[in-house]
């Protein structure tokens, strides 16, 4: 059963998580339904869940970005490339009213990654922004070069977000052993559980996740 429940002032909703994950086609729709209510001037809502593993590729993937072994790919209307969601990530879909005009996409794209930047360093794991590339990272070290942690791909209709973030929390990461992970070929992907040197769950991370979506997205921070 989805279970809702309101923290002023917007609506979060967590609509599946692990053992019960969510197919993804049946998110998209369900995004469609809310991004609807919410340009008709429903409260903004960010869902939150877990999903069953699925490959998507964003409007500018490339065929040589795709799974090499043929595995099917949802391809999406957002932003990015080709990324993977599934078991042991969480996932945020901030369905939002963005001001402003012109709107400003890239601003909300830095405010989902300070959402996670502020959730990793719960768990005392520090990443940053590296420049040109979206999501959050762990930068090189003695373990390997940069890593990802957290992808962003998002698309905004009549002023109003779809779709948002991905988190490795304790995901198994050989999916990228698969694809050019984002379109990216020179660095890894990571977790916080790989970089905290502890195991730490969608569940451990979740109630952080939602705290910092509630104060960036509603100070525009």
């Amino acid at each position: 059963m989805t279970a809702r429940r309101t923290l002023a002032p917007m609506r979060f909703e967590h609509v599946g998580f692990a053992p019960e994950l969510v197919d993804y086609e049946a998110a998209w729709a369900h995004q469609r339904e809310v991004h609807a209510a919410v340009v008709d001037g429903a409260e903004d809502t960010v869902l939150l869940l877990e999903h069953a593993a699925v490959y998507t590729a964003g409007k500018r993937t490339e065929p040589h970005q795709r799974p090499f072994d043929g595995t099917p790919v949802i391809d999406v209307d957002r932003g990015g490339l080709i990324t993977w969601h599934g078991p042991g990530q969480l996932v945020g879909y901030p369905i939002v009213r963005l001001h402003g005009v012109p709107i400003d996409v890239v601003a909300h794209v830095r405010r989902l990654e300070e959402v996670m930047i502020r959730t990793c360093r719960e768990f005392d794991v520090e990443v940053t922004r590296v420049d040109g590339r979206s999501g959050v990272w762990v930068l090189a070290d003695d373990r390997g070069p940069d890593r990802k942690l957290g992808a962003i791909g998002v698309r905004v209709s009549r002023q109003v977000t779809m779709h948002g973030f991905a988190l490795n929390c304790d995901a198994d990461l050989s999916w990228a052993d698969n694809i050019i992970a984002c379109g990216i070929d020179d660095a890894g992907v990571s977790s916080i559980t790989r970089e905290a040197g502890r195991v730490v769950t969608v569940q451990d991370v979740l109630p952080y996740a939602e705290k910092h979506l509630g104060d960036v997205l509603a100070s525009g921070a």
